[in-house]
């Protein structure tokens, strides 16, 4: 274990719920942020806390919702079809939240100054998800290389679901220990939907419960072909 102190960017989902107790097996202290950015699926941030105490992790919950006035996407609320193509860039789809995880990496970067973390935790992916380009680890290391720069810092940023499937992603929370946790009490679901499913909690149509759901059917195959 690294004498160290990570803070990770905390949604209450399935993926930072792994990086969390991803984090708890290598660092000395964890601590965990999330944000209200007028997220539809607000009932995260209820989950996170939750998840955050069961773990005996500090959460700080910071109310960002202003964002939602300055971006276009379903998540927000400005968009009617989640699962449709993006307004602004038809390459994207319309749950797409422009800057979101940059200004999640910043805000995190800068309280991570105030408490002293040296290390930065995010379940950002670019291997199962929804095409966000705020995913992928070109933009994650040019992100936090620019922001060390900028702030004369050396804060390393984690990222250890990157190359993960989601169906990988359920055998490290199954590994940790937390797969049930992960499965009754995190929330991905873009619609908010508390719907509890084999997979997990969501409304099964949405692209996040979609990505889940075929994630879990293919965890529980390679756990069968074992």
């Amino acid at each position: 274990m690294e004498d160290k102190k990570a803070l990770v960017i905390f949604s209450g989902g399935q993926d930072s719920t792994t990086c969390l107790a991803w984090a708890k097996q290598r660092y000395k202290e964890v601590a965990a942020i999330s944000f209200i950015y007028g997220q539809v699926h607000e009932i995260e941030i209820v989950q996170a806390t939750l998840i955050a105490e069961t773990l005996g992790v500090p959460l700080d919950v910071w109310d960002i919702s202003f964002y939602q006035e300055m971006v276009t996407s379903a998540l927000t609320g400005n968009l009617p079809d989640m699962n449709a193509q993006h307004r602004d860039n038809n390459l994207l789809p319309a749950s797409f939240v422009p800057n979101r995880n940059a200004l999640f990496i910043l805000l995190a970067h800068s309280f991570a100054q105030q408490i002293k973390a040296q290390v930065l935790v995010t379940g950002i992916c670019q291997t199962d998800y929804s095409g966000y380009p705020d995913c992928r680890d070109e933009f994650a290391k040019a992100f936090i290389a620019a922001l060390n720069s900028g702030a004369d810092q050396h804060i390393e940023l984690k990222t250890p679901l990157m190359y993960k499937t989601k169906a990988e992603t359920f055998q490290m929370a199954e590994e940790a220990g937390i797969l049930d946790l992960v499965v009754r009490e995190s929330h991905s679901c873009y619609n908010g939907d508390p719907n509890l499913n084999k997979w997990g909690r969501g409304c099964g149509h949405c692209p996040a419960c979609k990505i889940r759901e075929r994630g879990f059917a293919e965890f529980l195959a390679l756990k069968q072909g074992k």
